[in-house]
């Protein structure tokens, strides 16, 4: 903490006209009994020959001060201050230096200039010097001659396409987004296991190129991939399509407009694209999850650049997946599935609950085989167009899925190895039963895509699905 002398203290800049102005006024205070103080924000020269003119370009006593407008006069006693005046105005001048002729010839008032301290970007680098935690990650050096952007792909720091350059300047931004703090671990980075602080979030939001806003939903999303029950580690290393897939409820989507409805699996939304693309890169970047090492998807999907999607609550008829999954409607949340490709379901016939339920049960026996049962969860997409078929007919998101379990039962002597003259199937076991197609709580209903078009979606889920691979799992996302 920065202290001053007892007596007037004075705030200027060479280039604010009022400052110029009252230069005669500064001499008289400088040759005067009070002792006086000059603080300049970005001229050292400009009134050096007033008595203790302090050079403040770099803005540390302005900034500490809480100067907003120049010329401010303040008069400091023991040390503190303990009062203070903006702008030029001669009778406030003179009754609070007690010279009663200062500035006679000087106009009776003018304006003062905006404070260098308080112009935006320079603010947010004051805020970052004085009151931010200093960053923790190493710092990379980039050669004059280097393009940053190449740099990036020649360190293996991309997921094939170009990231932002993760300059301190943009990480400190990207982590006003969030109060918590930045060596707060968040999470346990599979495969390699590293400790992923919010810092290092921060940086991989950056490069994805996420606005400072998005970092709680990223970070919330990071969270959820380091839960057991999500096992991130074994989605890495399978050869299946799936990745991760984010799902996001509650009041936030809106507030950082994200897209729920029109093209809501498609390109175009910032918060969607690079949300999704931030669990990604932090996978990648601190955990070690590369394509060639852990990852060994034989095909993979291009979801595992980014799937990232907020659900359109306004427009249901039905409660959202969060509230389903325990959660005030209130709350904001993510909720991580892990999913593969988009799969599509037309039906522009149907006009009854019962005709449209029989036509996704049909879609939906294809996810991953139509003969492999109970082994992948999904996730169903209803459009709003076919949601009001529901909503007329007063179905509840219950009835839909219940009514999809009973559509989809089937004798287990149709799906087992070798019926139908395909080898793939389920083990003899189940040759007596009759198998529905998802377990217990498998098939999740959410509520989304464009307002024209009777189409609905499904996200197929991957091959080890429950307890013995991964179970969609939900987070509270905390500012």
């Amino acid at each position: 903490m920065k202290t001053f002398p007892d007596g007037l203290v004075a705030v200027v800049k060479r280039d604010c006209q009022t400052c110029r102005m009252i230069q005669p006024v500064m001499t008289k205070l400088a040759g005067g009994q009070t002792a006086f103080t000059v603080l300049t924000q970005n001229d050292p020269e400009f009134l050096s020959g007033v008595t203790k003119a302090i050079d403040d370009t770099r803005l540390a006593y302005s900034y500490q001060l809480n100067i907003e407008v120049v010329p401010t006069l303040m008069r400091v006693e023991n040390g503190r201050e303990i009062n203070r005046i903006i702008g030029w105005n001669r009778k406030e001048w003179r009754q609070f230096t007690g010279i009663a002729d200062l500035g006679q010839d000087l106009p009776e008032q003018r304006p003062g200039c905006g404070a260098r301290n308080m112009e935006p970007e320079i603010a947010e680098e004051l805020a970052w010097r004085y009151q931010s935690a200093e960053l923790k990650a190493r710092r990379i050096e980039i050669a004059a001659q280097e393009d940053d952007l190449e740099a990036c792909f020649r360190r293996g720091w991309t997921d094939g396409l170009p990231v932002v350059p993760p300059t301190e300047k943009r990480v400190r931004r990207m982590l006003q987004g969030s109060q918590r703090a930045t060596d707060e671990i968040v999470g346990i980075i599979p495969p390699n296991q590293v400790p992923c602080t919010v810092e290092k979030v921060a940086i991989n939001a950056v490069m994805a190129g996420c606005q400072p806003e998005y970092l709680p939903v990223v970070l919330a999303a990071v969270e959820a991939a380091c839960m057991d029950a999500f096992c991130m580690h074994g989605l890495l290393a399978t050869t299946y399509f799936s990745g991760p897939v984010v799902i996001v409820n509650g009041p936030i989507a809106k507030a950082i407009g994200m897209n729920a409805g029109l093209n809501v699996f498609g390109q175009g939304n910032r918060a969607n694209a690079t949300i999704g693309r931030s669990l990604q890169l932090v996978v990648r970047n601190v955990g070690g999850g590369r394509p060639g090492g852990v990852d060994r998807a034989t095909f993979g999907n291009p979801g595992k650049y980014t799937f990232c999607f907020a659900e359109d609550e306004e427009g249901s008829p039905w409660e959202s997946l969060a509230v389903e999954r325990g959660f005030k409607a209130e709350v904001s949340t993510v909720t991580l599935f892990a999913g593969d490709g988009v799969q599509a379901i037309m039906d522009q016939r149907s006009r009854t609950p019962e005709s449209l339920s029989r036509t996704y049960a049909n879609s939906l026996k294809t996810v991953a085989h139509s003969k492999i049962f109970m082994v992948a969860d999904a996730v169903l997409v209803v459009s709003p167009e076919h949601a009001r078929v529901f909503r007329k007919a007063g179905w509840t998101k219950q009835r839909l899925r219940q009514e999809i379990d009973e559509i989809l039962k089937t004798p287990g002597s149709e799906i087992i190895r070798g019926a139908q003259n395909i080898a793939e199937g389920m083990p003899e076991i189940f040759a007596e039963v009759d198998v529905t197609k998802f377990r217990p709580g498998g098939l999740h209903i959410v509520h989304a895509g464009g307002k024209a078009g009777m189409f609905s979606a499904i996200i197929g889920g991957w091959v080890a699905s429950g307890p013995i691979g991964s179970q969609s799992v939900t987070k509270e996302i905390a500012l």
